[in-house]
């Protein structure tokens, strides 16, 4: 008994989304090399274990809707863009928040690579002063509302609302609300910057 035309479309789907899912391991560990992460990082940001990880970029496990979720939020793209969906052609960011100790950290870019713009929302002042980071690359800082205190080095300068700043991140720094209110801004952080910050807030 010959196929049916029903039979060819069923295969031809199958087809489609095998070669869609094998496409998944090369888009990780593409993401992942190019924010320059561990498979130790991104487990302990995901939850999936190393080995599980390693299997996925290596085409040997199979992704599932369970494992490709935490990975979409942990590289901050979309799914479509895992699976290799075409694109809908709507330029709108869609933005997931991310929490850490107190801030928000709201993606207004798609892109995993280059320079990541991001809206921030700090907490008002705490009695600990953060940590200084240091590392490669710059950071440019524009304050929407209240007062943010940046400390470069033993430098500390408080920018109000309306006011902006840029520098070398090789410098020692860290931000703060300076009030007891929150404070609003926009960011744009070099790749490396925004892995250090969203790691360490």
């Amino acid at each position: 008994m010959g196929a049916t035309p029903a039979d060819h479309d069923h295969a031809d789907g199958s087809d489609d989304i095998d070669r869609a899912l094998e496409a998944v391991a090369p888009r990780l560990r593409h993401l992942r090399t190019q924010r320059s992460r561990t498979l130790a990082d991104v487990s302990a940001e995901t939850g999936i274990g190393v080995s599980t990880l390693s299997r996925l970029e290596s085409g040997l496990r199979r992704p599932t809707l369970d494992l490709l979720l935490p990975l979409a939020r942990a590289y901050r793209v979309p799914l479509d863009d895992l699976v290799g969906a075409p694109p809908s052609g709507d330029p709108r960011v869609h933005p997931r928040p991310v929490r850490r100790g107190g801030m928000v950290f709201i993606p207004l870019t798609r892109s995993a690579g280059g320079v990541q713009a991001f809206k921030l929302l700090l907490p008002g002042r705490r009695r600990t002063t953060p940590k200084q980071q240091r590392h490669d690359g710059f950071e440019w800082v524009y304050v929407l509302g209240g007062s943010l205190e940046l400390r470069l080095g033993d430098t500390v300068t408080v920018l109000e609302e309306g006011e902006a700043a840029e520098f070398e991140t090789r410098t020692p720094h860290s931000m703060r609300s300076a009030t007891e209110h929150p404070v609003e801004l926009l960011s744009l952080f070099s790749p490396q910057g925004e892995q250090i910050h969203l790691r360490d807030a």
